[in-house]
């Protein structure tokens, strides 16, 4: 080609350089006339075949590949191919306009290659994520090193390119720099130990809840990635953590509340020690009637009476001898009630305990568990619960502690 356009632009009357000059741009022009083209039909072909074959499958994952463009990319390397390989035909005997061409042929190739390849791994991504194993162990930040990886090795190849030089010898000079890289890679080379640490150890799930106060995260997890891991808070705000700080940092994951079916109760109530008493015989009587307690009642005089008789008590005075009291019985009537709410976990620790007697009064602690792990119907019936723990304790002629507040003392001076 080259010898029948120069034999046409010679018959033109053009001196030799010129000629040769006319020659060389009108063959170049051609070529990049034929990758025009040779793109034009791969986009149109291959595109249109590809699109039509995908809607006829009825799988997901290559709907992913073309919604990421994949194949958009890869059409665009037939120029780059096209330029590659007919260079050296077409522009025979202009070795330097060759290599120009060459290098830019392969430097554009290897460009769209990485598109290519950056849209594979986010399409592969995507189709990762639709697993239910993809919540247990998240892959975006192993993915986000591999595209690290590909962009800084297309670097490399790229300068090797234009410097004319194998990549092994950049490659073998790399080590001048390695203090740099490690200085500028820093955060992504400890979120990727990290990462690996946390996918190996099950120690983080896409949509766990967890709570991390020293950097004011408590919510769901939404993103794992390879420097950061991002947590929506109950108030809807988005806490942005260093993969790294969880590991050496720590934090609080409720996974394992979630799965186990039940979330803990703990929380107490403040009697006024002036109301505790031994029970007479009419409160026994009153309290006998309570429907949760009436057997203990009775089961507990009996077993009380024989040990007192068995021992010669004293009946003339309540100090003497074992004798049953109002709080002893109400934290029999709690747990009683505990065991019989439908709201409550009965597979789980139940116990309603005395605590150590404060200024504030003697603590009653309901410890259980709810039978949901969901938040509003978990707050709902704790609230249920000491709702009526509240309601019930002067029924066994207790008073609840409470600080004073304005109206005691307008009280006291009406």
């Amino acid at each position: 080609m080259f010898e029948q356009i120069s034999q046409l632009i010679q018959e033109l009357g053009l001196s030799p350089e010129a000629t040769a000059l006319v020659v060389g741009a009108t063959v170049l022009f051609l070529l990049l006339l034929l990758a025009a083209v040779s793109f034009f039909v791969a986009k149109r072909l291959l595109l249109r075949i590809v699109s039509s074959a995908v809607k006829r499958t009825k799988t997901e994952w290559d709907n992913r590949l073309l919604e990421h463009r994949v194949f958009f990319w890869l059409a665009h390397l037939a120029p780059g191919i096209v330029l590659y390989l007919l260079a050296p035909v077409a522009l025979r005997g202009s070795e330097p306009v060759i290599a120009g061409v060459r290098a830019g042929s392969l430097i554009y190739m290897i460009v769209v290659a990485l598109l290519a390849f950056d849209a594979l791994l986010n399409a592969v991504l995507e189709i990762y994520n639709t697993f239910p194993v993809s919540k247990q162990v998240p892959l975006k930040g192993f993915t986000q090193v591999a595209k690290i990886g590909l962009y800084l090795s297309a670097f490399i190849v790229i300068l090797a390119t234009l410097l004319g030089k194998s990549p092994i010898f950049l490659l073998s000079g790399m080590g001048v720099l390695a203090s740099v890289l490690m200085l500028v890679f820093k955060d992504p080379i400890l979120g990727l130990v990290a990462g690996i640490q946390l996918s190996t150890n099950r120690m983080l799930s896409k949509g766990d809840w967890i709570s991390m106060s020293s950097y004011g995260a408590d919510g769901d997890v939404i993103d794992i990635a390879l420097t950061t891991v991002k947590v929506q808070n109950w108030d809807k705000t988005i806490t942005t953590i260093p993969t790294y700080a969880l590991i050496s940092d720590s934090f609080k994951n409720w996974r394992g509340m979630e799965e186990s079916g039940g979330r803990r109760i703990s929380r107490s109530v403040h009697i006024d020690k002036s109301s505790i008493q031994f029970c007479t015989p009419e409160m026994l009587v009153r309290f006998a009637k309570i429907q949760y307690i009436a057997a203990y009642i009775e089961e507990s005089q009996e077993r009380l009476a024989a040990w007192n008789d068995e021992h010669g008590i004293d009946d003339a005075s309540l100090v003497n001898g074992r004798r049953l009291t109002n709080v002893g019985i109400f934290r029999a009537y709690l747990l009683a009630y505990l065991r019989n709410h439908p709201g409550v976990n009965q597979e789980m620790t139940l116990l309603v305990r005395q605590l150590e007697p404060t200024p504030d009064g003697l603590p009653i602690q309901v410890y259980c568990f709810s039978s949901t792990t969901e938040w509003a119907a978990y707050e709902n019936l704790q609230a249920d619960i000491f709702d009526h723990i509240l309601a019930v304790a002067p029924e066994f002629d207790l008073r609840l502690f409470q600080n004073p507040s304005g109206s005691d003392f307008q009280r006291l001076t009406a």
